[in-house]
């Protein structure tokens, strides 16, 4: 839902419908990376022997790894709303509604595509769609993202 509150949005960092997209192939090691990161050893990431007698077959990528990635396009769209000079610095709020809807597999590659969905100048604030689709073009994980600009003191 594409909206905006009462006063224009032409004067703020981003508009309706500034967008980033990345993409990468996950690989053995960033799950081996992202586990020794987290500590989550669990064998749905870790285990390809015991995951072969599951229904996915094989070992998937954590979740939570995506959110990480859903954060690189945040990133990418608070750098290009500009950051040097300015009288606000942009921070993560967090995700709402985030669902991880189908496996991430080693040697899928995931595209996430981050789109600013609402804009509220009275908070500050922009919500933005986050999905990331696999190389099949099947959504695998989708969720909300929000970005507050604060003061510089």
């Amino acid at each position: 839902m594409m909206e905006h509150s009462a006063t224009s949005t032409e004067n703020f960092y981003v508009k309706l419908g500034d967008n980033a997209v990345f993409s990468k192939t996950i690989g053995e090691s960033d799950i081996y990376l992202y586990a020794g990161l987290t500590g989550d050893f669990s064998p749905n990431h870790m285990n390809e022997a015991e995951m072969r007698k599951t229904a996915y077959g094989r070992r998937m990528a954590h979740g939570a790894m995506l959110i990480g990635f859903m954060s690189t396009t945040s990133t990418i769209v608070a750098e290009r709303a500009g950051r040097d000079g300015a009288p606000e610095t942009p921070v993560s709020l967090g995700y709402d509604r985030i669902r991880f809807v189908a496996p991430v597999f080693i040697g899928d590659t995931i595209t996430v595509t981050y789109t600013v969905a609402h804009i509220d100048l009275n908070k500050r604030r922009a919500v933005s769609d986050v999905t990331v689709a696999n190389d099949q073009g099947k959504t695998v994980a989708v969720g909300q993202h929000i970005l507050k600009w604060v003061a510089r003191t």
